[in-house]
């Protein structure tokens, strides 16, 4: 059975988004599932957000606040484990995806366990790209989690993700990255764990004042190393 949008949470991790969150809240109009907003910053996405919400009752919208700052995986995670619904996923607050496109990685959920969204496969329409250096950068990455983890999927880092919330149960738990990397940890843990994660064409535009600077993926690959090693992420 196809899941219904109401059935679904949808986790948004929003670090200091203050300038760019108001078109991502316009994006969900419509949206029936809950939306989960983790704002960890000190700038006033928080308030936006929650001013939002209180003008339409009709959007079920809520909002986690911290105080310190969780890391993009710490974020996620934070959501994920607070949705009390059979699906949930994750998307940027960038706004480089449609909520349409997430609509339909939860669609693809009455067949998997799980859904992530790609830029690198035959069908994705990606309509403004990453500049060159991004998308070198973005292939040895992806090289690099196959060599480590072994992962067969062409784009690990694509912000758009859904899940069973069983699959989720079963490995956030023994998680241990709380950064940019916290994706491939997922899909390595629930591969390990027997789950079936899907990975489909989506629709995506870059964002040029994306929070991934140039020069983080070195970062990244480091702390996969001690993932990889069963150490904790420093």
């Amino acid at each position: 059975m196809t899941p219904a949008s109401r059935d679904c949470t949808l986790v948004i991790p929003a670090y200091n988004e203050e300038r760019r969150i108001g078109t991502v809240l316009k994006d969900l109009n419509g949206y029936a599932g809950l939306v989960i907003f983790v704002c960890d910053g000190t700038d006033r996405t928080a308030k936006i957000v929650r001013e939002y919400a209180a003008s339409r009752p009709d959007c079920r919208i809520s909002c986690l606040e911290f105080s310190r700052r969780l890391g993009k995986g710490g974020g996620v995670r934070a959501g994920l484990m607070a949705a009390t619904t059979p699906y949930a996923g994750f998307m940027d607050a960038d706004g480089s995806t449609p909520i349409r496109e997430m609509e339909r990685l939860f669609q693809k959920l009455d067949a998997h366990d799980g859904a992530i969204g790609s830029r690198w496969i035959h069908g994705a329409d990606v309509r403004i790209p990453q500049s060159l250096s991004r998308r070198m950068q973005s292939r040895l990455f992806n090289l690099w989690v196959k060599l480590l983890f072994g992962l067969s999927y062409s784009d690990t880092q694509c912000g758009a993700k859904a899940f069973t919330k069983e699959a989720l149960d079963a490995v956030l738990p023994v998680m241990v990255s709380d950064g940019f990397e916290f994706d491939v940890e997922l899909l390595w843990r629930m591969r390990r764990a027997g789950y079936d994660v899907a990975e489909v064409p989506i629709t995506w535009e870059d964002r040029e004042e994306s929070s991934v600077k140039t020069g983080a993926g070195l970062e990244m690959a480091l702390r996969l190393v001690r993932v990889r090693s069963g150490k904790q992420p420093e």
